[in-house]
């Protein structure tokens, strides 16, 4: 299950990610916001989180104007490797070298056709393990 979260800056794009998810098949919470009032990101990327190192959700989305702030609020939890990202490559990258258990978007700066490939190749590109795994257990070991 991927848990999903926007600030007001990343509403409309969440909206469309969901449907997207939905006509993929996809399980999903969404932890809000629930409209276009101002909030704070930082407030839905720890829910967002929780949810992940509770074992809850396997992954998460995160959306806010530009997806940098949400992605330096979920790598503050431990157990987070959220990644930025704004394009395909990138996209597959951080899964398969990263192994990154959130995505940030930019709801402002991203268009939802972008969106959606960038959606699909996190979700469907696979860790490679390996000297993936040793770097990874680094930045735990920096976590502590």
């Amino acid at each position: 299950m991927i848990a999903i979260g926007c600030d007001h800056g990343g509403f409309e794009l969440k909206n469309h990610i969901e449907r997207h998810l939905k006509d993929r098949g996809i399980d999903f919470k969404d932890f809000g916001t629930f409209d276009e009032a101002s909030c704070d990101y930082p407030d839905i990327a720890k829910k967002v989180c929780e949810s992940i190192v509770s074992s809850e959700a396997d992954k998460g989305i995160l959306v806010c104007g530009t997806g940098i702030g949400m992605s330096i609020a979920a790598n503050k939890v431990k157990g987070i490797r959220a990644a930025h990202v704004t394009d395909v490559y990138s996209a597959k990258m951080t899964k398969m070298h990263n192994n990154a258990n959130i995505i940030c978007l930019g709801g402002r700066v991203t268009g939802f056709e972008l969106a959606f490939m960038i959606v699909d190749a996190w979700l469907d590109t696979e860790f490679a393990g390996g000297r993936h795994q040793t770097r990874i257990d680094k930045i735990s070991d920096l976590e502590r």
